[in-house]
């Protein structure tokens, strides 16, 4: 907004101070978000390589300390196909009787104004000539939810198609 008012000195001494005090705090919001990522970066170092790494070398998946607190080591699973195979995986998925796992949704944008194409949209989709985006796709903690099923059943499944990777990971339950 502009006026035709001219501000005074002391005005402008306000706005150079209010900009001056947005640019530190965009800069120490910034700052704290790399030492976020540092220590997220190093937790996950400890809880699933370091601390498990050493309680298998001592023989424990569990372990209770004096202050009651209690640690588990348990396998975790991530998945996450690749992009570059993600058709593929979906249809790994479909031919092996997994289907049922994707997802599928469909989204159209309508304008102002146009809500009798939305309504006929809804029944002659190919019809209308309407551009939509199809995505389909499967939830990441209902895959990941399948994938820990069929690996602790012993079935086989493609790792690097499916993106796959499991690993350990040690939980502290304070006591």
């Amino acid at each position: 907004m502009t006026t035709d008012v001219t501000p005074g000195d002391d005005s402008l001494k306000v706005v150079a101070e209010l900009a001056a005090k947005q640019v530190q705090l965009e800069k120490e919001i910034e700052d704290l978000e790399a030492q976020l990522k540092e220590k997220t970066e190093a937790l996950s170092q400890v809880q699933e390589k370091d601390l498990p790494e050493a309680m298998t070398e001592c023989g424990i998946s569990e372990f209770k300390l004096v202050d009651g607190s209690k640690i588990t080591v348990k396998p975790f699973y991530q998945a996450n196909p690749p992009k570059e195979k993600y058709e593929e995986a979906m249809q790994w998925l479909r031919d092996n009787g997994h289907g049922d796992l994707i997802k599928n949704d469909v989204t159209v944008s309508f304008g102002k104004g146009e809500d009798a194409n939305a309504v006929d949209f809804k029944t002659f989709l190919k019809d209308n000539g309407t551009s939509y985006t199809d995505k389909t796709g499967v939830h990441a903690m209902t895959f990941k939810a399948f994938v820990r099923e069929q690996v602790e059943s012993g079935r086989n499944l493609p790792f690097d198609l499916l993106g796959i990777y499991i690993g350990q990971k040690a939980t502290i339950k304070k006591g």
